[in-house]
């Protein structure tokens, strides 16, 4: 099994996001990893494409448009982007690892299987490149605390920069919401429950005709010990590690000896 490290210092590093490319939490993750890495390149989405998931762009053309030396723009998803900014912006010069975020909203739970930060994460992942996808907790209508992700990413991933990642695992990082000077320290923990989508609502077009519209809603268990969701409830920077083979062993062994 291939290991690689986290260490950031001296690094190549790749940034990438869902928010978009003027995103402002880009900027704090971008102007965190400057003051630690060797060279910092960008390659996010165009527009926002939050909730795009691990989509990739199969059946329309994609452009890189250059804004700046090692900063690209791709009129795609976070997928889109990672892929093109590895092979093709990077193409000489690959990354030694990919940073995802700072994700606006927090990606906690089930949120992971729906989040274009945590999908630009694991598309490097895919490539044979650590990666790590940062999300920045925060509520509806509420300023969002950057200032909280700003003054903790240098701690967090100095925390992790000894870390070794086995092949197909990224790490997921919720920074809470609550002010800087209030984050309890910084907890490794399992995936919460939180399903999005529970607030669904249904109104007619100026034609008569139904639609609906997902909302941001979710059923979630925000009191189970050892989850990002108690965690950052309590004030704490909850690290999870995400692995890409979905496979279920304990499954998988019952089936082979029910199908003989």
């Amino acid at each position: 099994m291939t290991f690689r490290g986290l260490d950031i210092a001296g690094a190549r590093v790749l940034l990438s996001n869902d928010d978009g490319i003027r995103a402002p939490g880009l900027k704090v993750l971008e102007k965190a990893v400057k003051s630690i890495a060797r060279e910092v390149w960008v390659a996010a989405p165009e527009t926002e494409q939050s909730a795009a998931s691990h989509s990739l762009t199969v059946r329309d053309p994609l452009r890189i448009r250059r804004l700046k030396p090692r900063r690209f723009a791709i009129n795609g998803t976070p997928t889109d982007s990672v892929l093109l900014g590895v092979t093709k912006a990077m193409e000489n010069n690959a990354p030694d690892i990919v940073l995802s975020g700072v994700n606006r909203g927090g990606n906690l739970g089930e949120d992971v299987t729906y989040s274009g930060t945590v999908a630009a994460a694991m598309e490097a992942t895919l490539l044979g490149i650590p990666a790590i996808a940062f999300s920045q907790v925060a509520r509806d209508g509420k300023p969002v605390r950057w200032r909280v992700c700003a003054e903790w990413l240098p701690k967090v991933i100095g925390k992790l920069s000894a870390t070794t990642l086995p092949k197909n695992v990224l790490l997921n990082v919720n920074f809470p919401d609550v002010p800087a000077d209030r984050v309890t320290g910084v907890e490794v923990c399992g995936l919460g429950r939180r399903k999005i989508g529970s607030g669904i609502v249904e109104a007619e077009d100026p034609r008569g005709e139904p639609y609906y519209w997902i909302g941001s809603q979710r059923n979630e268990d925000s009191h189970e010990k050892g989850t990002d969701l108690e965690a950052v409830g309590r004030g704490a920077i909850a690290v999870t590690p995400l692995c890409l083979d979905l496979t279920h062993a304990g499954t998988l062994k019952i089936l082979k000896e029910s199908l003989g």
